[in-house]
């Protein structure tokens, strides 16, 4: 059985990252596999330290991240995983700071400093990137022209290039009327998240089933 980590890097269980995060594990478990979603608020850590442990020549962690602390045991399982996928809302223009200290620490230990950064990740997983935010597609495309690319140049270079969900235009709040939010309109916000969220849940489901099929391909 193919397994599939999610790394849920919203601090809301229940909205809209923390949706498309299931989804996506409903399609990897229709499709036969495992899927198991951690959620990264949940776990006592920090970014990377730069102690460089992981390239020390002959050291006993080289390859792996030795500082020991709660995120040691994801990033065990992530090691002998077949796939990955990590989500994030967009936070002022980037993804959620616990999310980019995961992929310091995920992915650092993972290449060398030698011609080309080969990776000597255990696998060369399949991955995914789920991307949730409140504005709509044209304006992300306007604030957030190269975000992407350099969110995941780090997972390109250790693992295989991330596939690409998006769920734009999200809904932020349970009642609109309770907070200052005179730039958007409660209707069409409403419209949308009934309208089109759903059909960012069935391309979440889609990609997790397509996951596991491309795993089984390799």
């Amino acid at each position: 059985m193919k397994k599939v980590i999610i790394a849920n890097g919203s601090p809301r269980k229940k909205q809209n990252t923390a949706k498309m995060c299931e989804s996506f594990a409903n399609g990897v478990k229709e499709a036969g596999g495992k899927a198991e979603i951690i959620n990264l608020y949940d776990i006592d850590f920090k970014g990377c330290r730069s102690c460089f442990a992981c390239k020390l020549k002959e050291g006993k962690n080289f390859g792996r991240c030795s500082y020991p602390d709660g995120l040691s045991p994801v990033l065990d399982k992530i090691s002998t995983a077949d796939g990955l996928v990590i989500a994030s809302p967009i936070y002022c223009s980037d993804v959620t700071g616990v999310t980019r200290c995961f992929i310091e620490r995920l992915t650092f230990p993972f290449f060398e400093y030698k011609e080309g950064y080969p990776s000597i990740a255990p696998k060369k997983l399949k991955t995914a990137m789920i991307y949730t935010m409140n504005v709509s597609e044209a304006l992300s495309n306007q604030m957030y022209p190269d975000m992407f690319d350099k969110t995941e140049f780090m997972i390109t270079t250790v693992f295989e290039k991330p596939v690409r969900i998006f769920a734009y235009d999200t809904y932020q709040f349970s009642d609109y009327d309770k907070y200052v939010v005179e730039v958007f309109d409660k209707n069409d916000k409403l419209k949308h998240k009934e309208e089109q969220f759903p059909k960012d849940l069935q391309i979440a489901f889609q990609r997790g089933k397509d996951m596991v099929n491309n795993i089984e391909k390799s």
